[in-house]
């Protein structure tokens, strides 16, 4: 048995990170990985069952899919009951804590494991996909699992595997998809930028850093008051915004804030003060194309913030930049 769970430990690293990519909740991606070390040990504990078994890794990717794909398709009908709009758990780094400059390790392993550090914009484009399309992208694109063995673990043929990543690779390539091609010397201008606009006040200003088909999404679990659909359009975006800095003009609201990484990519936490008197602590990740913001999602759902480290006395808006 302790054999087993060294060689599990070694894994799960690696696990954590498809089960993420999957499913957009940390919590839920432990639970998966759990579960995974459970029927592991439960089908491996004979030598004999462990030595049919050539390649272990493929063996733990394959059984943590298919738990992965399981929880997705029940994952589904909740979220359509869930209160307003859906975000995954973003990942809040410190701003010092720089992924490689090419976002990904140089190890083909050590890239799999980094591969939630792409951004905020592909781990939501991924929520618009079937399971199975999520779940045979993510294992092919990503962790370059082989077609064959996505068609194991969705019980079907090659082909349909892969017609399934096809199809899903279309979707979060899509015209209306938020794109993020910026390196961190653009992110950093152009968030600069867009602190300023709002610092302004002044929607001409702030609208050169919107891209024309920029899209807002906001996450408030219920919460707090958050737009129930999707704030498409940089006038829209940025009336939108705007509005929201205004109101806590009008309240006299202390905002705070510091610039950190989100999902690896430059964003910002902010705490401040609801009309009612309850704190609010946000998370709010962007996207950049060629200059101009594509996509802002702000998370304040305070049911998944639970991990990020309070503001501390130091902290300001306008966030040193």
């Amino acid at each position: 048995m302790r054999d087993l769970a060294t060689e599990f430990e070694a894994e799960r690293r690696r696990l954590l990170a498809v089960a993420n990519r999957m499913l957009g909740s940390r919590s839920e991606a432990e639970d998966a990985v759990q579960e995974t070390w459970l029927r592991y040990s439960a089908a491996l504990a004979a030598p004999a069952a462990r030595a049919e078994i050539r390649d272990l890794s493929a063996w733990l990717t394959t059984t943590c899919a298919r738990i992965c794909l399981d929880v997705l398709r029940s994952a589904r009908v909740r979220r359509e009951a869930y209160p307003g709009q859906w975000l995954p758990e973003l990942v809040v780094s410190p701003l010092d804590a720089k992924p490689p400059t090419d976002g990904y390790a140089p190890d083909p392993a050590e890239r799999a494991v980094r591969s939630d550090q792409v951004g905020t914009a592909i781990r939501v484009m991924l929520e618009r996909l079937a399971p199975e399309q999520r779940v045979a992208l993510v294992l092919h694109d990503v962790f370059a699992v082989p077609f064959a063995g996505i068609a194991d673990v969705l019980g079907t043929t090659e082909a349909a595997a892969r017609q399934l990543a096809s199809r899903a690779r279309r979707a979060v390539t899509a015209p209306d998809a938020p794109r993020h091609t910026a390196d961190p010397a653009e992110q950093r201008r152009v968030l600069q930028a867009f602190v300023a606009a709002t610092e302004s006040g002044e929607l001409d200003q702030l609208l050169r850093v919107l891209a024309p088909d920029v899209i807002l999404l906001g996450d408030s679990g219920g919460h707090f008051p958050a737009a129930r659909r999707p704030v498409v359009g940089a006038d829209a975006v940025g009336r939108f915004t705007l509005g929201l800095f205004g109101r806590a003009g009008r309240y006299g609201q202390r905002v705070t804030s510091r610039p950190v990484l989100v999902d690896g990519v430059l964003g910002l936490q902010m705490e401040t003060v609801h009309s009612d008197g309850r704190p609010i602590r946000l998370v709010v990740a962007f996207a950049v194309h060629e200059g101009r913001i594509t996509g802002v999602f702000n998370q304040l759902n305070p049911e998944k913030l639970g991990d990020v480290p309070p503001l501390g006395d130091d902290d300001r808006w306008p966030p040193r930049l």
